[in-house]
């Protein structure tokens, strides 16, 4: 099994992303943005389909049990399906599981 590290090389490699030195401020802002989104996600008066967050290479990039990423790839397949094919599903549980992780996430990464 290779680790996120070698994905993300592997990434790389075959064009699918490109290196770029890291920025504090960008950290910072997207760090924002995300607790932007979670405040969103909280928010019952939204509409289901703009509360779900969007991660991409979680599982390389920030140490956070597999489960739980397998479960956020899935509310990110789920909120996908409902964006492109309009097929709404209203399911209040699962947003406030996605909310719940997310603060985990949060805690993990900004401890």
């Amino acid at each position: 099994m290779s680790s996120g590290h070698e994905k993300l090389l592997n990434l790389q490699k075959i064009g699918q992303l490109k290196a770029e030195p890291s920025a504090p401020s960008e950290i910072n802002g997207l760090i924002r943005a995300a607790a932007n989104r979670l405040r969103d996600a909280k928010n019952q008066s939204n509409s289901v389909d703009s509360r779900f967050i969007v991660f991409e290479l979680l599982p390389v990039t920030l140490a956070f049990p597999a489960g739980k990423s397998r479960f956020l790839h899935e509310c990110h397949r789920r909120r996908n399906v409902m964006l492109y094919d309009g097929d709404l599903v209203e399911d209040e549980s699962l947003v406030a599981e996605l909310v719940e992780v997310v603060q985990e996430l949060r805690t993990a990464l900004t401890g």
